[in-house]
């Protein structure tokens, strides 16, 4: 088996070990960094170089772009059976991050390069979270990214050619290049609380939270029994979008979004959109709010991967179903529109199910204690 060196490139000249390889892998504008009359293979096909890689005997200088251990080549040589040794340089989120003067231990990163659904995923992430980095590729260019976050406040930075003579920030319009990262902010986000865990993806400190934990007018919330079983059907998860329908306080969509997911509040009653966003506020979480008629209000929003419909009718639920999400649960108060929903997931292809939650809450009177009824209500889910 070969030795195998990975050189991670960030502009700086590389080390001279690179001149002793018999073997050099990587982009044609690595390779041309290298005075050497070693055999060069160009890093297009990954399948092919690494067959390369793995059959040569001497020395191999895989060169790759900033740390080849973060989303690079080093996983795909071990994959490969190669043990290699890897040098690492700057990687391009942290000289992008750099450039604009902004710390990046609490941001989200993101790669779209080579990876099916990557545009969605990545923008989902921008979405939810106020400072992502994003590692583009083709199908999710800077343009493509900025124009999926239309709705959403946010700043995008391309920051292209990172450590070359042609280095340059840009807007998503400007004069930007390959390679590039795309840094995505909200607001200010100049300064900021120390934290102690690297990443912005944080994992909730609880779920199905208790009614007073959310602003609500006449008890008109999703109680939190409910939110409990409707949850994990919706799955609200990093790099998925949840659409709440009826969203009254915000409570499900509030949820999803300590979850991770990007989440849209939809409600006819403009102090219902109100209190959504109190309650997202309250709960440090990113919710965009939509205060308009569904379907209506449904038409120009992105597509969603779960829909929770907590109000409305049958035109609603065949509205979101023409949007084709993963999940969807549906909540009703009456019994008559249980049967007709089922139906409808159904022939839309969807495998269905449902129940109907009615909690009995411990509660005391006079010293003693009895069991107060909440309302029943019936949830019917659908998956595909």
């Amino acid at each position: 088996m070969a030795e195998v060196t990975v050189f991670g490139y960030d502009g700086s000249p590389l080390p001279s070990a690179v001149s002793s390889a018999t073997l050099l892998v990587g982009g044609a504008r690595h390779l041309s960094a290298v005075e050497s009359s070693a055999e060069r293979v160009v890093m297009g096909d990954v399948g092919a170089a690494l067959a390369r890689v793995t059959g040569h005997n001497g020395p191999v200088a895989v060169l790759a772009s900033g740390d080849p251990g973060f989303f690079g080549i080093v996983r795909a040589l071990r994959r490969a059976g190669v043990d290699p040794i890897v040098q690492p340089a700057v990687s391009s989120v942290a000289q992008a991050f750099a450039r604009l003067g902004l710390p990046w231990d609490d941001a989200v990163v993101v790669s779209a390069h080579g990876r099916d659904g990557g545009l969605r995923r990545a923008a989902n992430i921008c979405r939810a979270y106020p400072k992502v980095a994003v590692l583009t590729g083709p199908g999710a260019e800077p343009p493509a990214l900025a124009a999926a976050l239309e709705g959403w406040s946010r700043r995008v930075i391309v920051a292209s050619r990172l450590g070359t003579p042609e280095e340059r920030l840009t807007g998503p319009d400007g004069d930007w290049a390959e390679p590039n990262v795309v840094i995505s902010l909200a607001g200010d986000l100049s300064s900021g609380p120390a934290g102690w865990l690297a990443g912005g993806v944080r994992v909730p400190d609880g779920w199905a939270l208790p009614e007073d934990a959310f602003h609500h007018r006449n008890s008109m919330i999703t109680k939190a029994e409910v939110r409990a079983v409707a949850l994990p059907r919706l799955r609200p998860a990093p790099g998925t979008l949840v659409w709440d329908v009826g969203t009254g306080s915000g409570s499900v969509a509030v949820e999803c979004a300590r979850f991770g997911a990007a989440a849209v509040a939809v409600d006819r009653d403009p102090a219902a959109a109100d209190l959504a966003r109190a309650n997202a506020a309250r709960h440090g979480v990113e919710v965009r709010v939509e205060a308009g008629a569904a379907p209506a209000a449904l038409a120009d929003l992105p597509d969603p991967d779960a829909v929770f419909v907590g109000g409305g009718g049958p035109d609603v639920l065949a509205a979101v179903l023409a949007r084709r999400p993963t999940n969807v649960v549906a909540a009703f108060a009456a019994l008559e529109p249980v049967g007709p929903a089922a139906d409808a997931l159904a022939a839309a292809g969807y495998a269905t199910g449902g129940v109907q939650v009615q909690a009995n809450r411990l509660a005391e009177i006079a010293g003693r204690h009895r069991l107060a009824a909440t309302n029943p209500v019936t949830l019917v889910w659908g998956s595909r």
